[in-house]
């Protein structure tokens, strides 16, 4: 079984990746941080020809959860956010203007996902891992089978790792989330990030210059 249709699009300001991620045979989808520009994220739905089940959020920064109350509003799909985040998730508004930006209201979540929690959708699912540092409900998304891939927010980037200098950011801890339990994975698992260019495991673990081990 080939692995899901996926595609990234960079939305907003920051550029964050947006990720949809649809079982095109099962016509279920899920959509990772849609965190702007909501109307490009749903004509990308509604091009693979399914049905988005969840909203699934990385983190609670504005960037990546801007859009979210408008892509619920089209196709009616679950928000789901760590329970740490929902205080950030819950600011959107405050945390937009922090940035000389507007945001609207956010649409209340419809519940979280534990350390390990196994987010179906179609015939594959996406494994939640709690990774706080950058933010206390950071939350990466594994997806296994034949061409597995990891989404790791703005916990880890392309040489580089998340900010710890907002509110809740702990650079102890991210270390700790990045090489406890992401450079435990396969060398060759490739990485979307939360903004920017892709990577694996193994380039980050010998090269990246702030958690190489």
């Amino acid at each position: 079984m080939s692995g899901p249709l996926l595609s990234t699009i960079p939305v907003g300001p920051l550029q964050c990746n947006c990720t949809i991620l649809a079982d095109v045979e099962a016509a279920e989808a899920v959509v990772i941080d849609p965190g702007d520009e909501p109307e490009r994220i749903v004509r990308a739905i509604e091009a693979t020809k399914c049905r988005a089940l969840a909203l699934l959020h990385t983190h609670g920064h504005f960037d990546h959860i801007g859009g979210t109350a408008a892509v619920r509003r089209a196709t009616g799909a679950a928000i789901r956010i760590h329970a740490a985040d929902r205080p950030l998730y819950d600011a959107l508004v405050e945390q937009a203007s922090f940035f000389g930006l507007a945001a609207a209201p956010p649409a209340p979540p419809d519940g979280g996902f534990a350390d390990g929690e196994s987010i179906p959708f179609g015939r594959f699912a996406l494994e939640a891992i709690h990774t706080p540092g950058h933010t206390p409900g950071s939350t990466c998304f594994r997806l296994d089978g034949e061409s597995p891939v990891l989404f790791s927010g703005d916990t880890l980037f392309r040489r580089s790792i998340g900010r710890t200098d907002l509110w809740g950011g702990d650079t102890d801890a991210i270390l700790e989330s990045i090489r406890r339990k992401l450079f435990v994975l396969s060398d060759g698992l490739r990485v979307v990030c939360g903004h920017g260019p892709d990577t694996t495991i193994g380039e980050e673990r010998r090269s990246n210059p702030f958690a190489a081990v």
